[in-house]
């Protein structure tokens, strides 16, 4: 299978060209060392979570130093602690006691976890690195790895310390999906949905007809979507960067429940795509409740989350929860304005909007069941 890159085309900046490219193929991190080399990187930090340390990262630290790339590997623990202004900190520690200058390349090798926090890392440590983000999660290659969207958690909720940094390239090895974990490959099912939710209607049936194909991995399959969803969150980001029109926000469909979810939880309880999944069916219900789409829309939706292995009964999950921290925290999403509640929602298939002043009521209702 021929690799294949999609660009994602960004306004310079002082005359440089930030624009870059994902690649998307079988058997590429090899590559890897030649790509950085190319773009005239002579050093750099390989930052990657502990579970692929002996697989993926060894595969891309070796291509590195192939290419006469010196290079100084750091490993993150697995898991969305890591993403903590702790770990950012003993991260900047390791690049100070190495010397690392301005010149030093950031490579990021893992799921959204270490993509966010490295990216971070490399935002921040002596005012910007230049970062490569290595994807080797199903929910990185299709949504977290791309877009230059950095940050850790704070206990008052995921993502509120962070910047928008973008990487220099994007590389997605199908291969790294393998070793991954089947609870983990469905956690990045979710993301993929909902692209076929917020603007591709017919992907979205696609993804229907093609369960099968895709709970098994095949890889015409999962090259399909990770090249659609690659596209969709190119497109998306190069025509709003920083979320200042309102478009990048359809990204978010689903994530003010899901983010709620995984905080009230202390983020050990969801995958991330686990609390997407719950978000996105509260998120339908939503909608449902306020007449912007029939309860047909919504429970298609929810057959298709199903199907593919991934939580919808949001209502069980809330059930065990404060409703009261909950909505604290989503007045806290950083969609929010004035404390007041904005969700993305459907109002068919294929289609969101940003809706702002949802009255906290009906959220109350539809986390109780009663929508």
């Amino acid at each position: 299978m021929t690799a294949q890159t999609v660009r994602v085309e960004l306004a310079g900046d002082g005359g440089s060209d930030r624009s870059y490219d994902i690649t998307v193929g079988q058997g590429i991190l090899a590559s890897v060392g030649t790509l950085l080399a190319d773009a005239g990187c002579r050093r750099a930090v390989a930052i990657a979570d502990a579970a692929v340390v002996s697989s993926h990262a060894e595969k891309v630290v070796t291509s590195l130093q192939a290419a006469g790339i010196e290079t100084l590997p750091i490993e993150v623990a697995s898991g969305e602690s890591s993403k903590a202004a702790g770990e950012a900190a003993r991260i900047w520690g390791a690049l100070a006691e190495a010397a690392v200058d301005r010149k030093t390349h950031v490579v990021a090798i893992g799921g959204g976890v270490v993509g966010d926090l490295a990216g971070f890392v490399a935002a921040t440590y002596v005012r910007g690195l230049a970062v490569w983000q290595i994807p080797t999660t199903l929910v990185a290659q299709v949504d977290s790895a791309i877009g230059g969207k950095t940050g850790i958690n704070l206990p008052a909720g995921k993502n509120l310390v962070g910047c928008f940094w973008q990487p220099r390239g994007v590389v997605s090895d199908i291969e790294s999906l393998a070793t991954l974990p089947l609870r983990e490959l469905r956690s990045g099912l979710a993301e993929v949905v909902k692209y076929g939710m917020i603007r591709d209607e017919p992907f979205f049936r696609w993804l229907e007809t093609h369960v099968d194909e895709i709970t098994a991995a095949t890889p015409t399959a999962v090259h399909h979507i990770i090249l659609t969803s690659s596209r969709h969150k190119a497109e998306v980001v190069s025509q709003d960067e920083h979320e200042t029109t309102g478009l990048r926000a359809i990204l978010n469909y689903g994530h003010t429940f899901a983010h709620a979810f995984e905080s009230a939880t202390g983020y050990g309880r969801f995958l991330h795509g686990e609390a997407v999944s719950l978000g996105m069916a509260a998120a339908a219900r939503l909608a449902c409740r306020l007449g912007r789409i029939d309860a047909e829309t919504a429970e298609r939706q929810d057959r298709l989350l199903a199907a593919l292995g991934l939580p919808i009964d949001f209502a069980n999950v809330a059930s065990s929860l404060s409703t009261d921290e909950l909505l604290a925290i989503m007045r806290r999403d950083k969609k929010a304005i004035s404390g007041q509640l904005r969700f993305v929602l459907p109002t068919r298939l294929g289609h969101v909007e940003l809706v702002d002043g949802i009255d906290p009521a009906a959220v109350v209702d539809v986390l109780a069941a009663k929508a």
